[in-house]
């Protein structure tokens, strides 16, 4: 592929499918997960991006057997679709962030994702690792994305708000070429919105195009049966008198009639939307209206902050698209949004109505959760050592 001059903000989808859960993680048996339906019905329904990693264990894997089938050959060419991945994180203590380490990985993703090219990588959980390192991981993605042309975009990705911005000034100073995007997660949810109130602001003045919100319910925090336990067991880096917070937010919730985690997918999508539209997107909006092949080329609407949700069943896709769509209802735009997707006109002012609801809820939670709002875990830990250091 012919490197695009065209800025990730003018094509990538404000919706991603986000792919974390097709691991051992979140789940006991990746395996046994409807990967393929929920790929097949997430392009369906009109999402046309889907994040992953080699560090989600078999995640690479399933979303390339799930695209490699009849169905999208005939029903979605490959330019219609992103596929974003990662390189650098092979383990839980370990990195690889050398050139050598990220061609492989590059070529590793290729083939396992059944593509001849990658829409975006990231430079996954930087904060493991050395500021040279990341330098070096992002000048060969860069040198492999002119010279092969088997990537379009280049990013970092992590937990810590001030790394992203460090490490983004860092690689705008010593390269005179910004990222095109940078991916932060648990970062902008009901418990805690560090990304917009130090993020935002730092990263556009990195010159970062595009920032994408990941892990809506803080891995999992969000929920009102808790952090998930997969085949990993309790790997969820949150201290006990945070979970307990959550547990009595999922308590208050109830009271009221309402799941914290409906609660906090709405506030944190509906929120980001505005809050990220800085550096958010113009891509096809997922709205539901009849797709057209132009909708991948150069967005003209308005910016929208791009938010990757992840599902183990189609039954939690749907349920995110009917949010999803629900939210762009309540748009200053929003009844136009509606009547072109066929649905009700009416659908503006009840989603209005409802982000009202659910802002006075969500104001609620936080009050439950006191002192442990916008409070973030170490990461990585006090003491950590790379077993594989570049």
């Amino acid at each position: 592929m012919p490197r695009t001059s065209r800025p990730l903000s003018s094509v990538l989808p404000p919706l991603i499918c986000g792919t974390a859960t097709f691991n051992s993680l979140y789940n006991l048996d990746p395996y046994a997960l409807p990967t393929t339906s929920i790929v097949h019905q997430a392009l369906s329904l009109g999402i046309r991006a889907f994040d992953t990693s080699p560090y989600y264990g078999p995640a690479e894997e399933l979303v390339g057997r799930a695209l490699d089938t009849a169905f999208v050959r005939e029903n979605y060419p490959r330019e219609d679709y992103f596929l974003l991945t990662k390189v650098g994180r092979i383990a839980n203590s370990e990195f690889d962030y050398s050139a050598e380490w990220v061609r492989y990985s590059v070529q590793r993703s290729i083939k396992r994702l059944r593509t001849a090219y990658l829409d975006v990588v990231f430079c996954h959980d930087v904060e493991f690792v050395s500021a040279p390192d990341v330098l070096t991981a992002v000048r060969e993605l860069r040198r492999i994305r002119d010279e092969e042309g088997s990537i379009k975009y280049i990013g970092i990705s992590g937990y810590p708000v001030t790394v992203l911005c460090e490490l983004s000034e860092t690689v705008l100073r010593e390269t005179g070429e910004p990222l095109d995007a940078v991916m932060s997660y648990a970062n902008f949810t009901l418990q805690n919105t560090t990304l917009s109130s130090i993020g935002v602001a730092r990263l556009r003045d990195a010159r970062v195009d595009v920032v994408l919100n990941a892990s809506l319910l803080g891995m999992g925090l969000l929920r009102g049966k808790g952090v998930p336990v997969g085949g990993k067991g309790d790997w969820h880096p949150a201290e006990e008198g945070l979970r307990r917070a959550c547990r009595e937010a999922s308590k208050f919730c109830d009271g009221y009639g309402e799941k914290i985690e409906c609660v906090a997918i709405r506030y944190a999508v509906e929120n980001w939307i505005q809050e990220g539209s800085s550096v958010g997107s113009r891509g096809n909006p997922t709205s539901g209206a009849p797709p057209r092949r132009e909708t991948m080329g150069p967005g003209g609407g308005n910016r929208l902050g791009v938010s990757v949700m992840g599902c183990s069943s189609v039954e939690e896709l749907e349920e995110t698209m009917r949010l999803w769509r629900n939210v762009l209802d309540g748009l200053e735009d929003g009844e136009q949004i509606a009547i072109a997707a066929g649905r009700w006109r009416g659908g503006h002012e009840w989603s209005v109505a409802k982000r009202k609801e659910m802002l006075i809820l969500a104001a609620g939670i936080r009050e439950v959760l006191g002192k442990w709002v916008d409070f973030a875990w170490p990461s990585p830990n006090p003491g950590y050592v790379n077993q594989r250091p570049s």
